[in-house]
């Protein structure tokens, strides 16, 4: 099973395409996480994740999301390939969206 969920901050504005079948949009989440080392210092790490909707969640998205909100994303990992500008094969590891929602406030301190 391919399923992914993850809790976090959206990086930046989304990008909206337009297709002949529809719309994407593409948004960067980002998702923090903090522990205690051994010498009692906190650690923290960002980790920052492409995330790509179709369709009518994309249309949904552009109504919704705005740089800083705080939303929960469910998908599946999806990995692509293409060549760029320069004439390099580049690998994209991705977030295939099936729901994306904001995270209530009372959920905040939970997350």
């Amino acid at each position: 099973m391919n399923s992914v969920k993850l809790i976090g901050n959206v990086g930046r504005e989304i990008v909206v395409r337009e297709f002949e079948n529809g719309r994407a949009v593409t948004f960067s989440l980002a998702t923090n996480e903090s522990y205690i080392n051994r010498n009692k210092e906190e650690v923290k790490s960002t980790d920052w994740h492409a995330i790509i909707a179709w369709g009518a969640l994309a249309e949904r998205c552009e109504a919704l999301l705005e740089k800083g909100k705080l939303v929960s994303v469910e998908g599946k990992l999806s990995y692509r390939q293409y060549v760029n500008k320069e004439n390099q094969n580049v690998k994209v590891a991705e977030i295939v969206a099936f729901k994306v929602e904001e995270v209530a406030k009372t959920q905040q301190a939970n997350a």
